[in-house]
């Protein structure tokens, strides 16, 4: 990719997929700015990480020893919360009940002060850093999502957004049929907590291999539409590239149901996402 292409192409996805600006245009400027003997360089190594999003690359951001420890803690707890509490209820927890939930259950235990400012550390401090480049569209810690609000859809043991949401899934069913199912809903700040900080967990610590699978809290815009869907049967695949091969897929295609959100080789730090149904653009 030469380097006006790539300009041109951070520019229009500002524009049209309505991410980040200021994140972007630092990125942007950066690349300016690089001397032509390591821009290509540069590039080659951010296109690598995207085709191998799950490895660990040399220069990824990852946790200290003690904010690793409170990770460790953190995750731990979160997990023993969701059992408590039960999955379903888990996906619509708003950050403040959870600790008084926590507080209140000795299974679970109150979250450390170390732990509640390691939380805040993660929500707020800026994603780019670690090398995501997304929108954030829900900037309060503390934001809920009212139950009044969502529909929980059978069988999935997962909710929608009523309205729009909704309604285009029940369209999707009707259009595709009973083979595609919806895979992931709603998703409240606490919930993208425990999945980024597991997905950390697993990995060292490593904060730029998890986002670029899993968006930060904050960050995921399953929190205020969208959705996921996928294949009967196809079960854990259905977050794969392997989702593209299915009959379910390509009449998602052809039917106009699908509008990425993340592309293929996007610049915003995250793997490609073609089971994503883009409700908010």
């Amino acid at each position: 990719m030469k380097r006006r292409e790539f300009l041109k192409a951070v520019t229009a996805g500002v524009i049209v997929a309505g991410f980040a600006p200021d994140a972007m245009a630092q990125m942007a400027s950066f690349f300016a700015a690089t001397p032509q003997a390591h821009y290509d360089d540069h590039i080659k190594d951010y296109l690598n990480k995207m085709q191998y999003f799950d490895k660990p690359h040399k220069d990824d951001v990852c946790l200290d020893r003690k904010k690793y420890r409170l990770l460790k803690s953190s995750v731990k707890r979160l997990k023993r919360l969701q059992r408590i509490v039960g999955h379903g209820n888990f996906y619509l927890l708003d950050f403040d009940y959870a600790i008084k939930i926590a507080r209140n259950y000795s299974l679970v235990g109150s979250f450390s002060r170390a732990e509640l400012e390691f939380l805040e550390m993660i929500f707020y401090e800026g994603a780019p850093l670690y090398g995501f480049f997304g929108e954030k569209p829900i900037k309060n810690l503390t934001a809920r999502i009212r139950r009044r609000e969502v529909a929980k859809v059978p069988n999935t043991g997962n909710y929608l957004y009523k309205g729009i949401p909704l309604e285009t899934y029940r369209k999707i069913k009707q259009d595709v049929g009973d083979q595609v199912i919806l895979t992931s809903g709603v998703r409240s700040v606490i919930k993208q907590f425990l999945l980024f900080l597991n997905k950390a967990y697993r990995n060292n610590g490593n904060l730029s291999l998890a986002s670029r699978s899993l968006a930060p809290p904050g960050y995921s815009f399953h929190g205020i539409g969208d959705f996921d869907v996928g294949q009967a049967d196809l079960g854990a695949a259905n977050f794969t590239e392997r989702f593209t091969s299915t009959k379910v897929y390509r009449k998602l295609v052809d039917l106009g149901y699908i509008k990425f959100r993340y592309l293929r080789d996007n610049m915003f730090g995250v793997r490609f996402e073609p089971w994503h149904i883009k409700i908010n653009s």
